[in-house]
């Protein structure tokens, strides 16, 4: 399992924004990463930053941190992508019947984020069944 460092995921997302807007060929996950930045206009001036590398995001902030922010949408993408859990991408689906693409991924954001935070707090392990559900709820179904 690849578990990249802070600075490695800040690194990525900076180089994919930056080899988009000099419209450079991108690799891998570099498309979709660019492709989340673009539907995230506030974060373009931060990911042209090089001082973003060392800031620190906090909740005291009151600023979401932008490399969590879109790291979590990279996962959600790649969990619609391989229907991981499975039935993500039925879910999914049933969101976007209402909402449009960056608005359902959202949505299911939410219950991701929601997941890790009381796996954390718990001091346990991802509960995938919970997570689905939260996503169904979402999605009314």
């Amino acid at each position: 399992m690849f578990n990249p460092s802070r600075e490695q995921v800040r690194r990525f997302f900076c180089e994919a924004w930056r080899k988009h807007r000099q419209r450079l060929v991108l690799e891998g996950a570099e498309v979709v990463a660019a492709d989340l930045i673009v539907h995230h206009p506030e974060y373009h001036s931060l990911l042209e930053d090089p001082a973003i590398l060392e800031r620190e995001f906090t909740p005291e902030g009151g600023q979401m941190n932008p490399f969590l922010h879109l790291s979590l949408h990279l996962a959600v993408a790649e969990q619609i992508s391989i229907d991981q859990p499975p039935g993500i991408r039925a879910a999914y689906q049933a969101l976007r019947a209402r909402l449009d693409v960056h608005a359902a991924e959202h949505a299911i954001l939410e219950c991701l984020g929601e997941t890790i935070w009381r796996a954390q707090r718990e001091g346990g392990a991802l509960d995938g069944a919970a997570y689905l559900d939260c996503v169904r709820r979402a999605a009314g179904s």
